[in-house]
């Protein structure tokens, strides 16, 4: 029996399935459970020969690979020897029949501008401007930043890096200025893409203004290249900034992508380190485009006629993947939204879906809530009978918001694929297969082919029962090289654990009686009550159940008696959160899990503190509920004003 106070216990119950139609399995990309197990089992025992196969049929090669997997974890490379270019990848392959005239980007801005891009016009946008980059003295291997809104030419910007070999490195629009510098400098940046500002819930945000009070830090910095997409006043510096649309002029359509090495780095994307100093992940370039092109293929479903859309910012991975990479490498066209989902009002991703006839929706568990506050009036003014799937993705969702995107948003006839995987393994590693897999609300599913995950405690030993920690057993083709320019520190965060025998994802999860995966969030949110690991995603789970709760985070904090006491963050959807409202909130926690998981606080929350992509800072919930001062950066909260008022509720 596995010792209680090592394993994550699982305290949660869900039983309710649902299984795909016979009319959607029937025409699935995958459409059995025997062709998924077959699948799987060979990218299990033979993954050479597995992942061989499909990067010859789905790539194309300017020259053969020579060997498909060298080494183990950490240091595996794939399909050594071989030259590809993921720009062509994503666009030239297409102009040869139909798809060179069929929409690869539908773009809506926020104040309701729109513009469509054939596979043809976008090639034509990324040739330009790879010679715009060339001219500028952009080389192969050379890093660039783009610090952009969501408009067309940020995807322009990326595949025109890809296409010459430059490596960009994405910062999302909510940054601050010296966020822009530390990834500026870690990355040695030798030219800045950005805007005069961007649009989010009807204001502008100065994107320019940030830039340049960024490069006051980034000594590296040579070149600015500036979109014009507000016409606000901006400072441009003579000799280092230049308007976008100047440039363009200047330049002709012609430019063949470069052939790259298989191994040659595609992208850094930073992301957050516990010591405070941001980790840039690296991924290159043939298996990461295999990654994202088989699964956004096999997850997604994809069909030569549906419209597609991932409401995430391309300025994080899920928008790199899912927005971007593997779209348009299968030929998908591809939605792309530029402002905030409540904007003009909380209807405004209703009405996008009704308008584009939106047939995939891919979205994260925080907005989902978001759509449960607001209220069903809002989708229900639209039609979104185009929806034949739904997706999540970001964090673990819970069973009861899960239910209301299966009831109001998919008319309880759209499969949800409930995908779980992270900047670092570059693409979804576990997930439903929408003609084969019954769901279950909140469980991510099954691995997909090429996937091998395991539950272990803290010494590495396989858990049969109850919960442990998530890890992969064997690489895959999507996983990140390196951190950039820190392969020790790349080492040390995810693979030192288990002295290089697994990449340990820092995710807590549990197996159920029939092999699913829930995934309970990362291990740092895990309490440790009485000697008992609860994780945090169940007992904010057991909170969101409640009728009258539209969000809630829960936290640890140190008590003299238990070690870790439960500090829970409500959001209600009405009264003002009395004494008697938080004792029910207590007792219905203790009977959905046990008296283990009784709260012993409860703070009543107006908004939570989130970033500005949605991400709950759960770091500074920590500090507030042990009566610590906040620490660490907030510039990325999207109301700091916010913590103050959490201070008040004590």
């Amino acid at each position: 029996m596995n010792d209680p106070g090592k394993n994550i216990e699982s305290v949660l119950t869900e039983n309710r399935q649902f299984p795909p139609s016979s009319e959607f399995s029937a025409q699935a990309n995958i459409g059995s459970e025997q062709q998924y197990m077959e699948m799987w089992t060979k990218a299990k025992d033979d993954p050479s020969g597995f992942w061989g196969e499909l990067a010859k049929e789905n790539l194309d090669w300017f020259q053969d690979f020579d060997t498909v997997m060298e080494g183990d974890m950490p240091e595996t490379k794939w399909f050594t020897g071989g030259k590809l270019n993921a720009s062509y990848q994503c666009l030239d392959r297409h102009l040869v029949g139909p798809r060179k005239n069929k929409a690869a980007i539908i773009w809506e801005g926020e104040p309701g501008d729109q513009r469509i891009l054939t596979y043809q016009q976008l090639h034509h946008e990324v040739c330009k401007f790879a010679n715009v980059l060339k001219n500028l003295g952009c080389e192969t291997g050379d890093r660039v930043t783009i610090y952009m809104p969501m408009v067309p030419e940020l995807a322009i910007a990326m595949l025109a890096c890809a296409r010459i070999g430059a490596v960009h490195s994405i910062i999302f629009g909510g940054f601050s200025a010296d966020a822009i510098a530390d990834r500026n400098n870690d990355a040695e940046s030798k030219l800045v893409i950005t805007a005069d500002g961007g649009w989010r819930r009807g204001k502008e945000i100065p994107l320019k203004a940030n830039v340049d009070a960024g490069l006051e830090k980034s000594p590296t910095v040579e070149k600015v290249v500036v979109y014009r997409r507000t016409g606000g006043d901006v400072t441009m510096t003579p000799d280092r900034d230049y308007w976008w649309h100047e440039l363009m002029d200047d330049v002709d359509a012609d430019c063949p992508a470069v052939e790259l090495d298989s191994e040659h780095p595609l992208f850094i994307l930073y992301t957050s380190g516990s010591t405070g100093k941001p980790k840039g992940v690296l991924h290159t370039t043939a298996g990461y485009m295999l990654g994202t092109t088989m699964t956004s293929r096999w997850v997604f479903d994809y069909k030569e006629d549906d419209t597609y859309w991932c409401t995430a910012d391309i300025g994080w991975i899920t928008g790199h993947s899912y927005i971007t990479y593997g779209p348009l490498s299968n030929g998908v066209t591809s939605v792309m939204y530029e402002g905030g989902p409540n904007w003009p009002d909380e209807g405004r991703f209703w009405q996008l879906v009704e308008k584009y006839q939106v047939n995939i929706f891919y979205t994260a568990p925080t907005a989902i809530r978001a759509f449960i506050k607001w209220g069903d009036q809002f989708p229900n003014q639209y039609d979104l009978s185009s929806l034949r799937l739904l997706g999540t993705v970001g964090e673990p969702i819970n069973p009861e918001a899960w239910m209301w995107y299966h009831k109001v948003i998919g008319n309880e006839k759209c499969p949800i694929v409930d995908t779980w995987w992270q900047t670092e393994t570059g693409g979804i590693m576990l997930s439903p297969l929408p003609g084969v897999t019954p769901t279950k609300p909140g469980s991510c599913t099954k691995p997909l082919p090429g996937v091998v995950p395991a539950i272990v405690d803290e010494e590495g030993n396989p858990v049969e029962e109850g919960g442990g920690l998530l890890v992969m057993t064997q690489p895959w083709p999507h996983m990140l090289r390196t951190l950039y320019g820190d392969h020790e520190r790349f080492v040390d965060v995810y693979f030192s654990k288990f002295n290089g025998k697994y990449y340990f994802a820092g995710d807590g999860a549990r197996l159920d009686s029939d092999g699913y995966y829930w995934v309970m969030g990362r291990v740092d949110d895990v309490l440790n009550v009485s000697g008992h690991r609860l994780s945090t995603m169940e007992v904010e789970s057991a909170l969101v159940a409640h009728d009258n709760v539209a969000e809630a985070a829960v936290v640890g904090f140190p008590h003299e008696l238990k070690g870790e006491g439960i500090c829970c963050f409500v959001t209600l959807k009405s009264g003002d959160g009395s004494d008697a409202e938080k004792e029910e909130l207590k007792q219905h926690v203790r009977k959905q899990i046990g008296a283990i998981a009784t709260p012993d606080k409860i703070k009543i929350a107006p908004q939570l503190p989130k970033t500005r992509s949605g991400k709950i800072m759960r770091r500074l919930l920590r500090d507030i509920a042990a009566g610590r001062d906040v620490s660490g950066d907030v510039t990325t909260l999207e109301d700091a004003g916010i913590l103050d008022k959490l201070r008040e509720d004590d």
